[in-house]
């Protein structure tokens, strides 16, 4: 668990993470044995062949004391093997305890121990890029001075440098493919969201590999599948609604005809009851998801709400917080918010909202002075056709779909409603939308 906290969480960066990580270790492995086997294989061998160089001079001077052999071996020594010799007659090495400059050119000094057999001294410090060995003989100090290239190879840096820069490519190339790899999904996401949110999606084409552009076809063929139920749906309720109205509206006129006596104003209320039932199952069922969505300033549709409540009857207090421009299907969000907003006024005598616009959307607040819900049975309200009449007046109730009305439609936009207890002691609804 305390690894996942540090692993990345978009696809690209674990994608990355994947290719990367074994590149690492490739990397890693491939320097460790670099360095443990052919960097100290080639080191040895330089400072066997080095030792081998001086091993010749210091035999040279010991059977040669003659000037003219030596300096023609000087000569050779500056010329072929990049060693300049000088010998300091009468000197004596300093002893371990003064050999504080004394480099630890560890694999020269195996060497020199194996091929030279005399009291030597290495001094890589006192002179730049270069290595100083000084040999004990019986005349004197015999100093050779040649450069550090003859120690160290230059494929070192050759290698670093390759495989740093090998990385470096392979990555930016790895990064560059995968975030081709990964736009096609993103793009998937972005539409399966807005049609999450009632948004059209026209544009949308399957891309990118196999497996996503599958995905693709397969969301193209679930929206489609979706808005042609919705369409049938929408239809046939259109032709429920006509069939239910024509005798609905002969047995009104028949009624009209009848008189005015107790049974017939009786039946009148039932007709009036059930035309009103109706209304609100066939809004339910339609879920006005024939409109389009278009960009609408939110505050216009709240003052209108607030206008309404208030011939009504209902005092209500209206608060607006900045911008309110969201994309919305403007007549369903406002059957919405009058649902919430007359589901406040029909159990409270005053009606605060209030409005603002936050970071990631915009949030409604409606409160009420009411009896409120208790709080486990706030999620019952938002169920179809459910009342509570231990809380609510059944008198002055609807049919029960006034809030799962609000909540379909707030949900179709990819928003959500919570209800919880208000400040003004009643019921307080609290609308999200995204932007």
């Amino acid at each position: 668990m305390v690894m996942k906290n540090f692993l990345p969480r978009s696809l690209l960066g674990r994608t990355l993470l994947i290719i990367v990580m074994p590149l690492v270790v490739l990397q890693v492995v491939s320097a460790f044995i670099f360095f443990e086997s052919h960097w100290e294989t080639v080191s040895r061998r330089l400072a066997r062949d080095l030792a081998g160089d001086i091993a010749v001079l210091v035999s040279t001077f010991q059977e040669h004391p003659e000037v003219k052999p030596r300096m023609w071996m000087l000569d050779q020594a500056a010329r072929h093997m990049g060693i300049n010799v000088t010998l300091r007659t009468g000197e004596v090495l300093a002893n371990e305890n003064d050999q504080d400059r004394v480099s630890n050119e560890g694999s020269l000094a195996v060497a020199l121990a194996e091929q030279v057999h005399k009291p030597f001294r290495i001094d890589a410090e006192s002179v730049d890029r270069h290595v100083v060995v000084e040999i004990q003989l019986v005349e004197g100090v015999l100093s050779l001075v040649t450069t550090r290239k003859r120690l160290f190879s230059t494929t070192t840096y050759a290698f670093v440098l390759w495989m740093v820069g090998t990385s470096m490519i392979v990555f930016g190339v790895a990064t560059l493919f995968m975030r081709n790899q990964v736009k096609p999904v993103l793009r998937l996401a972005r539409a399966a969201d807005d049609f999450g949110k009632g948004r059209d999606v026209p544009r949308f084409k399957p891309e990118g590999a196999k497996e996503v552009r599958q995905a693709a076809l397969a969301f193209i063929s679930m929206r489609q599948r979706i808005i042609r139920q919705i369409g049938q749906r929408t239809a046939m309720l259109a032709g429920v609604s006509h069939d239910l109205r024509t005798p609905l509206t002969r047995m009104k006129l028949q009624l009209e005809m009848m008189g005015r006596d107790d049974d017939v104003g009786a039946l009148k209320e039932d007709l009036a009851e059930m035309e009103r039932m109706l209304e609100g199952y066939l809004a339910f069922a339609r879920g006005e998801g024939s409109e389009k969505q278009q960009i609408y300033d939110l505050a216009l549709v709240l003052e209108q709400v607030a206008r309404s409540a208030q011939r009504n009857g209902t005092s209500v207090d209206l608060q607006i917080d900045g911008d309110l421009t969201v994309q919305v299907r403007r007549m369903a969000l406002h059957r919405a918010l009058t649902n919430l907003v007359e589901n406040a006024a029909r159990y409270g005598d005053r009606v605060w909202i209030s409005a603002e616009r936050k970071i990631n959307g915009i949030e409604v607040i409606i409160d009420d002075d009411g009896p409120g819900v208790p709080e486990e049975k706030r999620e019952d309200v938002f169920k179809p056709f459910v009342r509570l009449e231990a809380s609510r007046n059944p008198g002055t109730g609807g049919v029960g779909l006034g809030l799962a009305i609000a909540r379909d439609v707030v949900r179709s936009h990819g928003g959500e409603i919570v209800l919880s207890e208000s400040p003004q002691s009643g019921l307080r609804a609290r609308l999200r939308l995204p932007l």
